[in-house]
């Protein structure tokens, strides 16, 4: 039986969704290893004179406890 653990983490990218997703699982397995799932629990952008400036997302990432 594995044990696994769930972190929530905010990770932001000024292209898309999808990058602010990959960026913040990179970030999280330069610390984190065995990470198997990442759930995105939210997206939200902020903006500037108008337009989108940036995009977030609350991730959910999950990995086993060794």
């Amino acid at each position: 039986m594995a044990v696994m653990k769930v972190i929530e983490i905010l990770s932001e990218s000024d292209k898309s969704w999808e990058d602010a997703t990959a960026k913040g699982v990179k970030k999280a397995s330069d610390s984190i290893k065995g990470i198997k799932s990442a759930f995105v629990q939210s997206q939200s952008a902020t903006v500037k004179d108008g337009e989108v400036n940036s995009y977030r997302v609350n991730l959910k990432i999950t990995f086993e406890v060794k």
